[in-house]
């Protein structure tokens, strides 16, 4: 349920949960979350009677770019075997979740949840020679409704 206010919440608070356990595990520390975004097709039509030569819009199919997760490489094999599960032909669908904390931690205040998803591409960052920053993985996931509460 989301919480208002007058002031904007900060954007550096959240959980993650993969459908499979708890968003405060390590597996599930993200360190960067891309939210996708959500439209709705614009359908013309106009009947051949009608007088206006504009057409009218209706609402048509409703499309939602991807969900992007990035954390530092940890050794944790379970983004890979999710998305290889995909790859080898099952597409194993999960429910996520992404919820906006209050600066205190201690409240959730803004939920995205993203149903039916499912890895799409899986990756990492480029690795270099420069000592600073982690090694990082991404995962990017499609869906099939998103929810915001």
């Amino acid at each position: 349920m989301s919480v208002f206010r007058e002031q904007p919440y900060g954007r550096s608070n959240y959980l993650v949960e993969l459908g499979i356990g708890d968003p405060q595990s390590t597996q599930a520390g993200f360190f960067e979350v891309i939210l996708p975004e959500a439209r709705v097709e614009a359908v013309e039509y106009r009947n051949g009677n009608e007088r206006a030569p504009e057409p009218r819009k209706l609402p048509g199919c409703v499309g939602y770019g991807n969900l992007v997760l990035k954390r530092g490489l940890i050794g944790s094999l379970e983004l890979y075997e999710w998305w290889n599960e995909v790859r080898n032909g099952s597409v194993a669908t999960r429910d996520v979740t992404v919820q906006l904390q209050s600066e205190d931690r201690q409240n959730v205040v803004f939920t995205w949840r993203f149903r039916r998803a499912w890895p799409v591409r899986y990756g990492f960052e480029p690795l270099g020679t420069s000592p600073c920053g982690p090694a990082v993985e991404v995962v990017e996931l499609t869906f099939e409704r998103m929810e915001v509460e």
